[in-house]
């Protein structure tokens, strides 16, 4: 993709790095973030609003953003949503450059599309790739998405998460969350339309009021032949107190039969706060009942 240079230093100037510190103590460590975190944010309104990744301002004690020109200032947290995996974080000013953020609709496989990240502080870095892959995702943490975006890189160096995925013309249709190591899709980004069509809700009430909030168990999860195992709980969660262990085999939840993790988190979610999710499993050639009542997950991430 030969983006001209003009259109690469626009996204430069609202692409911006991101330094979080949170407390030890805060429950986001125990689960491998750290209490010292870089990334990469987009700014998206004139006033300083800047998108970036939910995982980064978790727990947040601090948070330092540093312009493409050096300059540092302080942010503040406006909103997060663990359900689309971005947060809303806020600067002082005016004036600040932007990028406009669209919906990935429109967007097919096969497209080129370029990235722009923070390699620290003030030092960026830009990337071009194809888009290889549209369709949902689901993770090991509990957490899932109706629609991704995947895309090529070139470098091995592609920076760190949160920055914007852009088209030929500049538009932001996607941000950056994790890197794979796999070839063909090594990035995976979250869909445009998952931040405008939740902006003004982060904006006015600091999280999504309109839908049904994400229910959580606790536990780590993955498939292995028509199987959901459990890899680990989380500390002080619903799973780790009623019981649930690694290794444990989820044979059903609710009386359904489960052969994959993503129907394990749709069951899940079928849920209210409070409501107990029977799971039948599988540990050391017994079978067991187990109820865990499921919680927002923000009541634990708090």
């Amino acid at each position: 993709m030969n983006a001209k240079l003009t259109l690469l230093a626009k996204v430069s100037r609202a692409t911006v790095s991101v330094h979080t510190q949170v407390p030890a103590a805060h429950i986001s460590n125990a689960i491998g973030l750290g209490t010292d975190r870089c990334g990469t944010g987009t700014i998206v309104s004139a006033d300083g609003l800047i998108l970036t990744v939910y995982y980064m301002v978790m727990g947040a004690r601090r948070i330092v953003v540093t312009l493409a020109d050096g300059e540092q200032q302080e942010a503040r947290i406006i909103g997060q949503d663990y359900a689309t995996g971005l947060a809303l974080i806020k600067i002082n000013g005016g004036a600040f450059p932007y990028l406009e953020v669209v919906s990935s609709t429109g967007v097919t496989l096969g497209q080129e599309a370029f990235i722009v990240a923070s390699l620290g502080e003030d030092k960026r870095c830009a990337d071009c790739g194809i888009i290889t892959y549209l369709g949902s995702f689901d993770a090991v943490w509990e957490f899932f998405l109706e629609r991704s975006i995947c895309m090529t890189a070139s470098a091995l160096n592609i920076g760190l998460n949160g920055g914007p995925i852009c088209s030929a013309s500049g538009q932001v249709f996607g941000i950056s969350y994790l890197n794979f190591a796999e070839i063909g899709r090594p990035i995976l980004g979250i869909p445009g339309e998952l931040f405008t069509g939740a902006c003004d809700e982060l904006v006015r009430h600091g999280r999504r009021i309109s839908i049904a909030p994400r229910m959580w168990l606790g536990l780590l999860s993955y498939t292995l032949q028509e199987h959901v195992i459990i890899a680990g709980v989380m500390p002080g969660s619903p799973s780790e107190k009623a019981g649930l262990k690694q290794g444990d085999v989820v044979l059903m939840v609710d009386g359904r039969d489960i052969t994959e993790r993503r129907a394990l988190y749709d069951a899940v979610n079928s849920h209210r706060p409070g409501e107990i999710v029977n799971l039948k499993i599988l540990r050391n050639n017994q079978v067991q009942q187990i109820a865990v009542p499921a919680i927002q997950v923000e009541d634990y991430l708090r």
